[in-house]
């Protein structure tokens, strides 16, 4: 599996999770403005929810998790979440000059505000977490394969 599919798996893996936190944000709550709404709102389509959470499993699947497989050698960071967290945070701050910068005044106002931007910044920080554990574990599951193929036993 090349470096891009690692990454993507553990996009899809971690979009899942996320897209559970924002489920229970969105029919328990709204606390507040769930992320696919949020999504949907950039591009235009305020009202569909559908294409907020199409647009959401592509972001962190195709975009994040494929980016993260590349630059995952590059990451700062000790443990393999670390480096997930550093990732998503970085990509949070992106999204944030983004939409500060390009964006509408309006983005943030009615239900978003300071609350819609900390709960982005904690979901992203989740989504890092399990995006850097899965990508681990495929990273992990891999080494054991090419050991067992070549007869080795390791040296600790």
């Amino acid at each position: 599996m090349s470096r891009v599919q690692k990454g993507m798996v553990a996009g899809f893996a971690a979009t899942v999770a996320v897209s559970l936190i924002e489920a229970v944000n969105l029919f328990a709550g709204p606390w507040v403005e769930p992320f696919p709404l949020f999504l949907a709102a950039l591009i235009g389509q305020p009202d569909n929810l559908m294409l907020g959470w199409g647009l959401h499993l592509v972001a962190g699947t195709v975009v994040l998790g494929g980016l993260f497989g590349l630059l995952y050698q590059r990451l700062p960071g000790a443990t393999p979440e670390s480096r997930g967290i550093i990732f998503a945070v970085g990509a949070w701050s992106a999204l944030m000059v983004a939409v500060f910068l390009f964006g509408s005044y309006r983005t943030f106002s009615g239900t978003g505000g300071f609350g819609l931007v900390g709960w982005m910044l904690v979901s992203h920080a989740v989504f890092g977490i399990v995006l850097g554990n899965v990508h681990a574990r495929l990273l992990g599951r891999e080494k054991r394969a090419m050991r067992s193929l070549a007869g080795t036993m390791p040296a600790h």
